[in-house]
């Protein structure tokens, strides 16, 4: 059983677990259809979904996960506060651009990644670096297909744990311990 390193369950947490969704696919796709039940899962495990909303697939998570009772952080890249395009429980416009990508590979627990594209990679890389265990989604197409059997490199910083339903990600969610603990 994978889980997070002992520091860091050992630790009291004044929080629930958080994940990072990553990551892109279009409406219509099954990848886009599992990135909603991902945001639904991870409400009704109590874990906060952190999504820049950039993507349908990251949108879509938020969306659901907020129609499930969840909690959503939304990292915006631009610098304007107004909330009502994005589906969020708190808002955090960064006005970083693409640089925010290194928040949202830091802000979870643990990194969900869904399909992908160049901006999907740099996060990956990033939470890799900083030992995020990433959870890609397989089957489904896009750069998270090929994540587990290519790491970003041969130093195995963090755990993979491949996923292709909402019942297999529980399952990685609670190999990694994150289904329980919530305050």
């Amino acid at each position: 059983m994978v889980k997070l390193d002992e520091a860091a369950r050992a630790a009291p947490r004044r929080h629930g677990f958080q994940v990072s969704v990553l990551g892109s696919a279009d409406p219509g796709s099954p990848a886009f259809e599992r990135a909603g039940e991902a945001g639904e899962t991870l409400a009704r495990l109590g874990i906060t979904v952190v999504s820049g909303c950039g993507s349908p697939a990251t949108r879509v998570a938020a969306e659901r996960a907020l129609a499930a009772g969840g909690r959503v952080v939304s990292v915006i890249p631009s610098d304007e506060i107004g909330t009502a395009d994005w589906p969020c429980t708190v808002l955090i416009p960064c006005g970083m651009g693409d640089a925010r990508n290194l928040i949202m590979a830091l802000s979870g627990d643990a990194c969900l990644v869904i399909g992908g594209r160049a901006g999907t990679i740099s996060e990956v890389c990033l939470a890799w670096l900083h030992r995020r265990p990433l959870l890609p989604l397989t089957g489904c197409g896009g750069w998270s297909d090929g994540l587990f059997a290519n790491p970003p490199d041969e130093r195995a910083l963090a755990p993979i744990l491949p996923w292709g339903t909402a019942a297999e990600l529980e399952a990685r969610l609670a190999a990694l311990g994150l289904t329980s603990g919530a305050p």
